[in-house]
């Protein structure tokens, strides 16, 4: 299935809605400002927060933890010294661990589990800097792989200004 993520730029506090390709409202993601760590809070359509993303501010390599329930259930890495473009790792609570591949530059990449791809990401269908588009292949990871797809936007968005 696919998902929209849009961004809103002009808002007081960054948000951005993640939404079916039939422009039903799934999540909110929430980003708090003026923290010491940055952190982004996933909210379904009945105010609940499924999912958080926490880096904190000031560390070396970037290293993100995804929790749900107050729990963490993946921990996001950049691999630093990579000759041929950027790639990341993760490493989930129930010891699998997923890679996202891909020209990272032009925020066209795939989240993949041994070869096998669960999700694609894509900017390239939309003609607005703001919005992209997530293909879900597992339906039974759908929140994961939203909130990885964030995650890593938000790295290279951060790392583009």
């Amino acid at each position: 299935m696919r998902y929209l993520v849009r961004d809103r730029m002009f808002a007081f506090h960054e948000e951005a809605w993640i939404e079916t390709e039939h422009r039903e409202k799934v999540l909110r993601v929430n980003k708090k400002l003026l923290r010491l760590r940055n952190t982004f809070h996933f909210v379904d359509t009945q105010g609940t927060v499924v999912a958080s993303i926490v880096r904190k501010a000031w560390t070396f390599h970037h290293t993100i933890l995804i929790k749900q329930d107050g729990r963490k259930v993946a921990k996001v890495s950049r691999k630093v010294f990579k000759l041929f473009g950027d790639r990341f790792k993760v490493k989930l609570a129930d010891g699998r661990r997923l890679k996202i591949v891909g020209n990272l530059w032009d925020r066209e990449f795939d989240i993949q589990e041994r070869g096998s791809t669960l999700a694609h990401i894509s900017r390239r269908l939309f003609s607005i800097r703001d919005a992209y588009s997530v293909d879900v292949l597992v339906p039974a990871e759908t929140t994961l792989l939203l909130v990885l797809a964030v995650c890593v936007d938000h790295v290279l968005h951060e790392q583009r200004d």
